[in-house]
C-alpha cells in the first residue's frame, strides 16, 4: 500500500513538472567572462560624457578624504601635535579633518543622486531596447514560448540589472581604488606587518573562486524559477473562467503551490551560498586584527631605531586595516550582485540575440501603391520538420476579389493567411503581391496594408475610441465614428454610458463576443487596407449581428481584395473563388454555384451543414 502511494506522489510531481517546464527557458550556459560585462556596459556611453564623469568625479573626491583623514590623525595628529603638544597645529588639525569630512559627506551626496539618476536611465533605455527588439520578433518565437517566461525577462530579469547600475558600477570603482589605495599606504607604513596581515588574502581568494560558478547557477535557478511561476500566474489568471467552470481550483492552488515552493527553495539556496562571502570576511578581518596587535605589539616594542613602527604608525595602520576589510566585504557583495545581473543579463541577451525568421532585406523596396493582386506560385511551407503545412500551392487572388477558404482543421486555411501577411516565410516557393515577392517587400509597409480580423478579437484597455483607431492612429474622432457606423457598432456604443470615451479593460470584458467582434471591423475598415484578412471573423457572431455584418461586408470589401476563412459556409456564398482545402492540398475551387454543380467536397461540406441545422 505504501508503495502504491509513493508511485502517485511521483506521478503527481511528474506532473507538476511537465506542466510548467518550459524547455526554452533553461539556463543559459555561457562561461562567465568580461565580455558580457562589457556588453552591458554599453548601455552606460549615452551618458559618458554627461552623468557619468560627475558621478566618478564625487566619488574620487570622497575615496581620497578618506584615504587622507587616517593618514593625518596617526602620522600628523599623534607622532606630531599631540607628541610635541602643539595645541594650535591640533586645532588647525581638527578644523582641516573636519573640512575634509564634510567634502567628502557633499561627494557621496552628489555620487548617490548622479549615479541613481545615470541608472534609472540605463534601466528605462535596456527595457525600451529588449521590448522594442521583441516586438519586431516572429511568429514563431511567440508560439514556442509562454507570455510569462517573456514578461518575466522584461520585467524581472531588467530589475534584477537595477541594483548594479545604480550602486554596484559606480561601489565596485570606488572599492577597487580604495583597496588599491589603502594596501601601497600599508606597504609603505610597515611592509612586514603588511605581509603578516595579509597573509590570508591568498586563501580568501581560493575558496571565493571555488563558490563562484556554484552561486552563479544558483541565481540563474531563481531567475528560471521566477519566470516558471509567473507563466502559471498568467496562464491561470487568462484560464479562470475555464478552471472554475472545472472546479479545478484545488488542482491548481496545488500546482501553484509546487511552483511557489521550488521558487522559494532556489532562492532559498542562492542566498545561502551568497551569504557565505560575509561571514567568511568577517571572519577573515578578526584573524587580521589579532595578527596586527599581537605583531603590531612587538613592533612598537621595538622601536623605530630597531626596525619596529611609532604608536601613530600603529593606530594609522589599523585605521586602514579596519577600512581595508570594509571593501573586501563590499566586494563580495558586488560580485554577488554581479553574480545575478550576469544570471538576467544572460537571460537578455539571450532574447536580444534571437532573430526574427522573417527578415528585412537591407534593399527592401516599399509598397507604395498596392493593388491586391496575390498570388502563390508553387508554396511549401511548414511549421517544423515533421509536419508539412502546405504542399506546393499554386492559386492567384485577383484585384478586389474575395476569396473564401474553407476545409477541415488543420488543412491550411489560416498557413495562407499568415504567409500573405508574412508572419512567415513559405519553405519553398513564393508569394507575391502585384509581382513582388514578399521578402522583397518592406515589411511595415506590406503590413499597413494588410488589416486582419480574427475570431478571437483582441481589445485593448483604453477607450472605444482608442481602440478603432488602433490600426491608424491620425484618424480624427468623426472618422472613427463613420467606420463605426458603418460596420453598425455605433448603435451599442452608443448606449454605453460614455459612449466613444467608454472604457474597456484588457480583452474588453465588459462587451460581448458579438460587439467586441463589431469594433474589430470597425477598426479595420477605418484602417483602409487594400487588402483584408477575416479568419473565422463572424464565428463569434448571433444570427442577428451576422445580419448587420454582411450589410457591413459589402461596404468593407468594396475596392478590396478580400480573404475570408470560414467554417460557417453561409458566410461564403457570395464569394467570387472558394478554395477547398485538405491536408494543406486544393481539392477544388470555383464560386458556390459551380462548386454545388460539382458535387465534391465543398457540396458535402454545405449538405453536412443544413443537415445539422435541419436536426437543431
Amino acid at each position: 500500500m505504501a508503495s502504491h502511494k509513493n508511485t502517485n506522489s511521483t506521478t503527481k510531481e511528474n506532473h507538476h513538472l511537465n506542466r510548467f517546464y518550459y524547455p526554452l527557458d533553461l539556463a543559459v550556459e555561457k562561461p562567465f567572462n568580461w565580455k558580457q560585462m562589457l556588453r552591458l556596459l554599453n548601455y552606460v556611453k549615452p551618458y559618458r560624457k554627461t552623468l557619468l564623469p560627475g558621478a566618478i568625479l564625487a566619488m574620487f573626491i570622497s575615496t581620497m578624504v578618506r584615504l587622507l583623514v587616517p593618514i593625518l590623525i596617526g602620522k600628523v595628529v599623534i607622532d606630531v601635535a599631540i607628541a610635541n603638544k602643539d595645541i594650535t597645529l591640533l586645532t588647525k588639525l581638527v578644523v582641516v579633518i573636519a573640512f575634509l569630512y564634510l567634502l567628502s559627506y557633499l561627494g557621496n551626496m552628489f555620487r548617490i543622486k548622479w549615479i541613481n539618476i545615470l541608472g534609472q536611465k540605463i534601466i528605462h533605455d535596456l527595457r525600451s531596447s529588449l521590448f522594442s527588439h521583441v516586438q519586431r520578433l516572429s511568429h514563431n518565437f511567440f508560439d514556442k514560448r509562454s507570455a510569462g517566461s517573456i514578461l518575466v525577462r522584461i520585467l524581472n530579469d531588467v530589475n534584477s540589472l537595477q541594483e548594479l547600475f545604480t550602486n554596484g558600477i559606480i561601489n565596485l570603482l570606488m572599492d577597487v581604488v580604495m583597496l588599491l589605495g589603502i594596501i601601497v599606504i600599508l606597504f609603505v607604513l610597515s611592509p612586514q606587518l603588511t605581509m603578516a596581515v595579509l597573509i590570508i588574502l591568498p586563501i580568501m581568494f581560493y575558496i571565493s573562486t571555488k563558490l563562484r560558478r556554484n552561486i552563479r547557477r544558483s541565481w540563474q535557478d531563481v531567475r528560471i524559477q521566477k519566470s516558471r511561476l509567473n507563466s502559471h500566474l498568467n496562464e491561470s489568471m487568462q484560464g479562470i473562467r475555464i478552471t472554475q467552470s472545472f472546479a479545478q481550483e484545488k488542482e491548481n492552488t496545488e500546482f501553484f503551490d509546487g511552483v511557489n515552493t521550488d521558487n522559494f527553495e532556489t532562492e532559498r539556496i542562492a542566498t545561502k551560498k551568497s551569504a557565505y562571502f560575509g561571514p567568511f570576511v568577517e571572519m577573515s578581518n578578526a584573524i587580521g586584527t589579532v595578527i596586527l596587535i599581537s605583531y603590531g605589539a612587538h613592533l612598537i616594542i621595538l622601536g623605530e631605531e630597531n626596525g619596529g613602527i611609532a604608536i601613530g604608525t600603529f593606530v594609522t595602520f589599523a585605521f586602514f586595516l579596519g577600512m581595508f576589510w570594509e571593501p573586501i566585504s563590499r566586494l563580495g557583495q558586488i560580485y554577488n550582485q554581479l553574480l545575478v545581473a550576469m544570471a538576467s543579463s544572460e537571460r537578455i541577451f539571450e532574447f536580444l540575440d534571437e532573430q526574427p525568421n522573417v527578415e528585412e532585406k537591407e534593399d527592401a523596396i516599399e509598397f507604395k501603391d498596392m493593388k491586391g493582386h496575390i498570388e502563390f506560385d508553387r508554396v511549401q511551407f511548414s511549421y517544423d520538420e515533421d509536419r508539412v503545412a502546405l504542399h506546393e500551392i499554386s492559386l492567384e487572388m485577383n484585384k478586389g476579389q474575395t476569396v473564401a477558404l474553407v476545409g477541415h482543421t488543420g488543412s491550411g486555411k489560416s498557413t495562407i493567411a499568415n504567409l500573405i501577411s508574412r508572419f512567415y516565410d513559405p519553405t519553398k516557393g513564393a508569394v507575391k503581391i502585384d509581382g513582388y515577392d514578399l521578402r522583397d517587400m518592406k515589411l511595415d509597409s506590406l503590413r499597413k496594408s494588410i488589416s486582419v480580423v480574427l475570431q478571437d478579437t483582441f481589445i485593448f484597455s483604453g477607450t472605444i475610441m482608442e481602440n478603432i483607431r488602433f490600426g491608424r492612429p491620425e484618424a480624427t474622432d468623426e472618422e472613427v465614428k463613420d467606420a463605426a457606423r458603418v460596420v453598425g457598432a455605433d448603435e451599442f456604443i452608443s448606449r454605453l454610458s460614455d459612449g466613444y470615451e467608454t472604457e474597456v479593460e484588457e480583452r474588453g470584458s465588459i462587451l460581448s463576443a458579438g460587439e467586441r467582434q463589431l469594433l474589430s471591423f470597425a477598426r479595420a475598415l477605418l484602417a483602409n487596407p487594400r487588402i483584408l484578412i477575416l479568419d473565422e471573423a463572424t464565428a463569434s457572431i448571433d444570427t442577428e449581428t451576422e445580419v448587420k455584418i454582411q450589410k457591413a461586408l459589402k461596404t468593407l470589401l468594396k475596392g478590396r481584395t478580400a480573404i475570408m476563412i470560414a467554417h460557417r459556409l453561409s458566410t461564403i456564398r457570395e464569394a467570387d473563388n472558394i478554395i477547398v482545402l485538405e491536408h494543406g492540398k486544393i481539392l477544388e475551387q470555383g464560386n458556390h454555384q459551380e462548386l454545388m454543380n460539382q458535387k465534391g467536397e465543398y457540396f458535402d461540406l454545405v449538405k453536412s451543414q443544413f443537415q445539422m441545422l435541419d436536426a437543431l
